[in-house]
């Protein structure tokens, strides 16, 4: 994968992230996976792909203080988020393929819209299962279709006419996982046969078409590729194409499904 594909961002992306994207689109999953995975208190919790770590602080607050939630990510720049929201966290940098935990060590294992981003996606799903306890419980949130998410289909399109593959493939990528067939195959593929797949309605939310656009770009794998120049352009563009998502007051709302797999390890 490239790191477009991998949803590698640099660490000022990693602040925006945090502050625009995590309200606009994440925040209404964590208590919904948290739920899923039936975290509960003294539970110890580790969150795949943690980004800037809103699934392990909800996760923290379910366990409560005689629980244990360790957060892992590749990108240094959203651990350093993450470090500074909730130092209370155990937070590590390394790979879902690999994780760096002994078998069973943790009684719930989540993961929320990172798993279409890691290399080796079977690995890190047979990765997951290791270190998750007998009994234990799995919980892994991907986006659902493109096709399902008119929003983001539509700044898609807009990405491909001005600016070609390489920028509407980076907004593409979230949504690799979007199928339901083939997302119970790589479940399968990975040995974790009795997956169930729950598809949940959400809405993503910006206050403009403004923020959208700044928030997409500047808080996601581009940032470094659009100047201030082609910023404008797209701002423009989007004002003129996007007004079908805007509401009377200026705030912008569209359907964000998602997909939650859970999953129990055999006993």
């Amino acid at each position: 994968m490239s790191a477009l594909d991998r949803g590698q961002v640099n660490r000022n992306a990693a602040e925006v992230y945090e502050e625009f994207f995590i309200p606009a689109l994440f925040a209404e999953w964590p208590d919904r996976v948290a739920a899923a995975a039936h975290v509960q208190s003294g539970h110890s919790v580790l969150d795949v792909g943690c980004g800037t770590g809103i699934l392990a602080r909800t996760a923290a607050a379910h366990a409560g203080r005689t629980g244990a939630v360790v957060g892992i990510d590749v990108n240094d720049g959203m651990l350093a988020v993450a470090q500074r929201k909730a130092p209370y966290i155990d937070w590590k940098q390394g790979q879902a393929e690999s994780l760096p935990f002994e078998n069973s060590r943790f009684d719930v294992v989540v993961s929320q819209f990172a798993l279409m981003f890691f290399d080796d996606r079977r690995t890190a799903l047979r990765e997951m299962m290791r270190v998750l306890r007998p009994g234990g419980r799995l919980a892994v949130a991907v986006w659902s279709s493109l096709d399902d998410t008119p929003g983001y289909a539509a700044m898609v399109s807009l990405l491909q006419r001005l600016f070609g593959d390489q920028a509407a493939n980076a907004l593409r990528a979230p949504y690799a996982l979007g199928d339901k067939q083939e997302l119970h195959s790589l479940f399968r593929d990975a040995g974790i046969a009795d997956a169930g797949i729950a598809t949940h309605q959400g809405t993503a939310r910006f206050p403009s078409i403004r923020s959208w656009v700044y928030t997409d770009i500047k808080g996601w794998v581009l940032a470094d590729a659009f100047d201030d120049d082609k910023l404008s352009v797209l701002v423009a563009e989007a004002e003129q194409e996007l007004q079908r998502f805007v509401n009377g007051d200026g705030t912008v709302a569209f359907d964000a499904p998602a997909h939650i797999v859970a999953a129990s390890k055999p006993s």
